[in-house]
């Protein structure tokens, strides 16, 4: 993904920057404990799609 498009997504439930994590495909909050998951390029911003964060990957 775009360096710069990354920059301009923020989490919709916590308005806090995202952090990009290529080899799963998905964007993180950390704050809200949520994965977005990525398909075909395009972020899936979606509450009800995310996945939960595990303890060991907020920490991390």
């Amino acid at each position: 993904m775009d360096k710069k498009f990354l920059d301009l997504l923020i989490c919709p439930i916590t308005k806090q920057p995202l952090e990009y994590h290529a080899d799963k495909q998905e964007l993180w909050s950390k704050t809200a404990k949520l994965a977005f998951p990525i398909r075909d390029g395009i972020p899936i911003m979606l509450e009800n799609e995310a996945r939960e964060l595990t303890d060991l990957e907020v920490k991390s």
